[in-house]
């Protein structure tokens, strides 16, 4: 693909975090837009936490902790620490690196900035020259029906009960006030290639596409869009991913992800361990790429990247 093509990436946590990393790594980063998801946003303690965003913007700025994806690096809990000496919630984990980044946040909305201003003030600072756009400067809430309990926020389902509950359905709350962040629809409408990443395609990807125009613009530019299966050997490498499918009514495979895309992506992109499904995955109607998806370091990523990149100069050829 031609290095002045203009990317944008429909984002969530960990997974697309890695893969923007390998992205960045080989392609110009001016040309590139991440749209984050900001439905697990929340707040604790008094503090704006946008934990798709701080994962994002962290790897980015090389600044994440290696060893879990998230979080900052070289990160001390004497704050924690003490806060649960004296008895105060301590169930988010909350660095006091982190902490500054959300103290920073607070005080910006405070003074009446938008989410998508503070993003790009992050981003200045850490050195990062791709954009990151949050989806929407409203609030949208991830909340999950987990059986027995009723209607519970996407923190508690995912981090106090550490995802370790079944789920029986799905709601964004505040979703009908949100509208798109600036600069969102424009740059899916705008760019010449845009990229799902590998995130969950529920809890993430979802409240992407649910915000007003985003999901048209996908449908429309169909051809141009290449999704990236989260799913290896029918286990997501991290998250609910592959146990949500199954309680939606999916399979539990890249073929269920081909399902829930196939209206939205002309290719998806499947791991290597799972090459004999592409015929199914095909029979979705969205052509399959097999390839290394699994990015356990930043070579594999960009190998991916790469595959992606590949991808898009292949359709390109054929259109011509």
């Amino acid at each position: 693909m031609p290095e002045s093509r203009r990317i944008t990436v429909i984002a969530g946590g960990v997974g697309a975090a890695k893969f923007l990393q390998g992205l960045l790594s080989i392609y110009p980063n001016k040309l590139v837009t991440a749209v984050v998801n900001v439905a697990d946003d929340f707040r604790l303690h008094g503090l704006a936490i946008s934990p798709d965003l701080d994962t994002v913007t962290y790897t980015l700025g090389g600044r994440v902790n290696p060893d879990t994806g998230w979080g900052r690096a070289e990160e001390t809990w004497r704050v924690k620490d003490e806060l649960e000496r004296l008895g105060g919630q301590t169930w988010f984990n909350l660095g006091d690196l982190d902490l500054a980044l959300h103290l920073y946040r607070t005080q910006r909305l405070e003074e009446g900035a938008t989410l998508t201003q503070i993003t790009l003030e992050l981003c200045k600072t850490l050195g990062i020259e791709a954009r990151l756009l949050p989806a929407s400067d409203q609030e949208v809430r991830t909340q999950l029906k987990v059986q027995g309990q009723g209607w519970v926020d996407f923190q508690d389902y995912f981090v106090a009960q550490q995802h370790n509950v079944a789920v029986e359905d799905l709601r964004f709350q505040g979703m009908d006030n949100a509208a798109p962040g600036p600069e969102v629809i424009s740059s899916l409408e705008e760019c010449d290639a845009i990229v799902i990443a590998p995130s969950n395609p529920f809890v993430s990807v979802r409240p992407i596409l649910e915000i007003s125009g985003v999901t048209d613009v996908l449908r429309e530019r169909k051809h141009d869009v290449v999704a990236i299966s989260p799913i290896v050997g029918g286990a997501a490498l991290k998250g609910p991913a592959s146990r949500m499918l199954e309680e939606f009514g999916f399979e539990r495979n890249s073929v269920g992800i081909a399902s829930l895309y196939k209206d939205l992506a002309g290719t998806l992109v499947i791991d290597e361990v799972d090459s004999e499904l592409s015929p199914q995955v095909e029979s979705e109607g969205i052509r399959a790429l097999v390839t290394d998806t699994i990015m356990d370091n930043p070579t594999r990523a960009a190998a991916l990247a790469q595959a992606v990149l590949a991808e898009f100069s292949a359709a390109e050829e054929e259109q011509q």
